[in-house]
């Protein structure tokens, strides 16, 4: 309970009056203002009701709309927990805002709290909500779906490079059609047009049912930030969502397997498993153990062909020693892909001019790592893993070119 600007208003100017009325008078006055001013508060002392439509899943950084509606004269005010934000975060009778929410994982959003006033307009009652709700913070899977959605339109392409036409051309010859404006040039069917006197296409079938399995490293290297103020788990989870909807998309089997020195989660390859594989993986967080590969590598080393994309970290070169002796255990049965977040400071660092002595010492040790990255990356491709680094907000769209790539080749 407490009491409102008007009643505070009130004592000033009884104690202004004090000065020309009777001490008696102004303390009655006094008494009866204080006197009305609990009565007021206790007007509306019962908890106001109200509703509170707020999506239960979101996506990381992509606002939402959040609704709260109360009664007249009570003000509505949402609480937050840390790394999620609400804008306007308090309003009059209801409250129509936005909640974005800046890290993965599972949240708790509080109950609203709410200020009545009293009918008199001179006393307040704050309450506070009991029922907090569940917040799911998913990747990125808005970029996902666009990628998804490039895929199926024929739109998707990569960074460089001029594609037309579907998917892929596929390996299984399936029939001979009219030319189409969208066919890729490899499609035509020069004997057929010269002997029909007009363009036809090749039209072949895309392999599906193949498998695809994400496996996410979530050691200690993943936790090291990147300058989107994002960990390098969350650009991998980023990249996983994008190629888990990718394969729904065109009719592959998609499975996750998380690790550190053990196994963290492990989701088998399904069809249409998209979905399964963002809720199950959305909430790791990296832990401060050394990643054991081999153990990760041999769960899934076992299964019939698939494609195997590794999302790591490969800064130091040390620490990717297991990892390069790890992967010809998948690469010997499996087509691997060993995918990580570049850090564009580095580059920037090598190619920035350097206007003070700090700048030299700094840019020698980007080289010196960069080296380093580029050592383990010949020695990845020699055991038979085709590795691909973007920056965080492409390594998403990277992964998706690489595994359409290697399906329109026929390894997967």
């Amino acid at each position: 309970m407490s009491p409102s600007a008007r009643s505070a208003v009130g004592l000033g100017g009884l104690a202004v009056a004090a000065l020309v009325v009777p001490v008696p008078v102004v303390l009655l006055a006094v008494v009866a203002l204080l006197t009305a001013t609990v009565v007021d508060a206790m007007a509306v002392r019962h908890r106001p009701a109200l509703t509170r439509d707020v999506p239960k899943v979101v996506a990381r950084g992509v606002a939402a709309p959040l609704r709260v509606v109360s009664g007249e004269g009570v003000r509505v005010r949402q609480p937050v927990p840390p790394d999620v934000e609400v804008s306007p975060p308090e309003g009059e009778t209801s409250l129509d805002a936005t909640l974005v929410a800046r890290r993965r994982g599972r949240h708790q959003l509080p109950a609203p709290a709410t200020r009545a006033t009293g009918p008199l307009g001179l006393g307040r009652w704050d309450h506070r909500g009991t029922d907090a709700a569940d917040l799911l913070v998913y990747p990125d899977l808005p970029a996902a779906q666009r990628l998804a959605l490039a895929v199926r339109q024929g739109r998707f392409a990569e960074e460089g490079r001029l594609t037309r036409g579907p998917l892929g051309l596929g390996t299984d010859f399936e029939s001979v059609r009219d030319y189409s404006p969208d066919d890729d040039i490899r499609q035509v069917n020069w004997r057929a047009t010269a002997r029909l006197d007009r363009p036809m296409s090749n039209q072949y079938r895309v392999d599906q049912d193949r498998d695809v399995v994400c496996v996410v490293d979530v050691g200690r290297l993943m936790a090291a930030p990147l300058p989107t103020n994002l960990s390098r788990l969350d650009a991998a989870l980023d990249a996983v969502a994008a190629v888990a909807l990718v394969a729904d998309e065109v009719g592959d089997r998609v499975g996750a397997l998380a690790f550190d020195a053990e196994v963290r989660r492990r989701l088998s390859p399904r069809r249409r498993g998209g979905r399964a594989v963002v809720e199950a993986l959305f909430d790791l967080e990296p832990s401060a153990v050394e990643s054991d590969y081999e153990l990760a590598f041999r769960q899934v080393g076992g299964g019939k062909r698939a494609l195997v994309v590794v999302l790591t970290d490969l800064i130091e070169e040390g620490a990717a020693r297991p990892l390069v002796e790890a992967v010809p255990v998948l690469a010997r049965r499996h087509a691997v892909i060993v995918a990580s977040a570049a850090d564009p400071d580095l580059a920037s660092m090598v190619r920035t001019p350097p206007t003070a002595p700090l700048d030299v010492y700094a840019a020698s040790v980007a080289v010196e790592v960069l080296a380093a990255r580029d050592r383990v990356t010949r020695e990845l491709t020699r055991a038979g893993a085709q590795v691909l680094e973007a920056p965080p907000d492409r390594l998403g769209a990277a992964c998706v070119a690489a595994y359409l790539r290697l399906k329109s080749r026929a390894r997967v």
